[in-house]
């Protein structure tokens, strides 16, 4: 019986002690949970941080563009501005367009613009290609009558380096001229396929007579090998040239970076460019099977790109339904196109678009409407703004945002008025392709303005 009464003690004593052991456990559990609630908590905020774990919403702070330009002693001008977030570096040769084409090197511009990139300076055309696409960097080249320009956009991180490739020394490898003529040979065949292309060569011919640097079409090939180096030789230097930089933090250290990748360029003083003034005149293209005539006016435009542009705009909005303004170095002007039982109307409505001065209400919305393209072109991409840097720096030697803005702004209604009476005080140019037989001529249309 006491057994049996001290078996009975021991079953109570551990039941009990199992009971508290629960409890224990339970209890540390709660209070283990509710300690690591608490750093949990405390971890997911933070008065530092808005959203702790995710990308910052604003990374960085906005900030004005900022633009720096410093010419070299080789007569190279560099213009940098450090807000884009990617670096568009561009080089511009004012001097390599076809205007500054010999009689002897008609169609050297647009093969040397198919050369750009090329095997140069020790460095083979896939050496070059490999490194600019190994730095994620995209090439381009630009060209016409007025200068070319070659480029690259890239990460700012990866500009600097890939900049001593924009000025290497051509080595024309037979095989790069030999594509190069090729690939100029497809370009001038697309251009005449082009109506709009093939006009304004005729506006130009006839502005500044067919056989002259300016007059002479910008599409054309057959150059010769000897032709395309004595005009590269003579045209692509340094001294003269623009090198825009755009998303550049230390301007700076950017010049001294360009100094030593140039080094070796070509710096020589450029050729006197064969001369081209304007004449006015006419230069017609029949092709009768097309059914269509585009027609084109254009009288000689103001130097000033600010109060050009003004100017377009004033005609812009003068001008009637289906006619269309439009202004190009040394031009300014309208142009249409219709059916060929109506061309001779559009003729009509491109003298009607020009014929009155504009009011000062027209030319304070031209102004407007002016100033907002240029301001917007600035934000058109990292390519789009350093064209306007070097289009600034050609014109001015300096660029700023303000300071373009403030070249709109400063512009009055006298100006535009001067402006346009020397406009139409010059002979007019007109030019008209396809089924022209409706066309009135020039003398017809000079009539109008004397």
């Amino acid at each position: 019986r006491n057994a049996d009464i001290l078996l009975s003690l021991e079953l109570i004593r551990t039941m009990a002690s199992l009971t508290l052991g629960r409890v224990s456990s339970a209890v540390s559990r709660r209070a283990a949970a509710r300690t690591a609630a608490g750093r949990e908590f405390s971890t997911m905020l933070s008065i530092s941080e808005e959203f702790p774990g995710l990308p910052s919403t604003t990374p960085t702070a906005a900030k004005a563009s900022s633009a720096s330009v410093t010419a070299l002693s080789n007569g190279l001008t560099v213009v940098t501005e450090d807000a884009s977030s990617t670096s568009t570096i561009s080089l511009t040769y004012p001097g390599a367009g076809s205007s500054g084409e010999s009689a002897s090197e008609a169609g050297a511009a647009l093969a040397n613009k198919c050369l750009a990139f090329k095997s140069g300076s020790g460095l083979s055309s896939v050496v070059i290609l490999r490194n600019i696409e190994d730095d994620g960097a995209t090439p381009f080249v630009t060209a016409g009558r007025k200068g070319v320009t070659v480029g690259f956009t890239a990460a700012p991180d990866k500009a600097v380096r890939l900049v001593p490739l924009l000025a290497t020394d051509c080595s024309f490898e037979k095989w790069d001229v030999r594509d190069a003529k090729k690939f100029a040979a497809t370009e001038v065949g697309l251009a005449n396929s082009d109506a709009q292309l093939t006009l304004t060569d005729q506006i130009y011919a006839a502005a500044y007579g067919a056989q002259s640097p300016m007059g002479r079409p910008y599409y054309t090939d057959g150059a010769t090998t000897d032709s395309i180096i004595s005009f590269r030789e003579r045209t692509y230097t340094l001294n003269g040239a623009v090198l825009a930089a755009t998303g550049v933090s230390d301007h700076e250290s950017f010049v001294r970076a360009v100094e030593e990748g140039f080094s070796e360029a070509n710096a020589e003083a450029p050729a006197e460019a064969p001369s081209s003034g304007y004449m006015g005149g006419e230069a017609r293209l029949s092709a009768p099977s097309t059914g269509f005539a585009h027609v084109a006016l254009a009288f000689e435009g103001p130097a000033s790109s600010p109060l050009i542009n003004v100017l377009k705009h004033c005609l812009a909005l003068s001008s009637a339904e289906g006619v269309s303004a439009f202004s190009a170095p040394g031009l300014i002007g309208v142009y249409g196109g219709a059916a060929s039982a109506g061309a001779s109307t559009v003729a009509d409505a491109l003298c009607s678009a020009v014929s009155a001065a504009p009011s000062a209400a027209i030319v304070e919305r031209a102004k407007g409407l002016a100033k907002a393209e240029a301001l917007f072109a600035l934000d058109g991409g990292s390519k789009s703004l350093a064209d306007c840097m070097t289009a600034s720096v050609l014109e001015t030697s300096t660029f700023s945002a303000a300071g373009l803005a403030e070249s709109y702004d400063a512009i009055t209604a006298a100006d535009v008025g001067a402006a346009y009476s020397a406009m139409v005080g010059s002979n007019p140019s007109f030019a008209a392709l396809g089924d022209i037989s409706s066309v009135p001529y020039h003398a017809t249309i000079a009539a109008r303005f004397s």
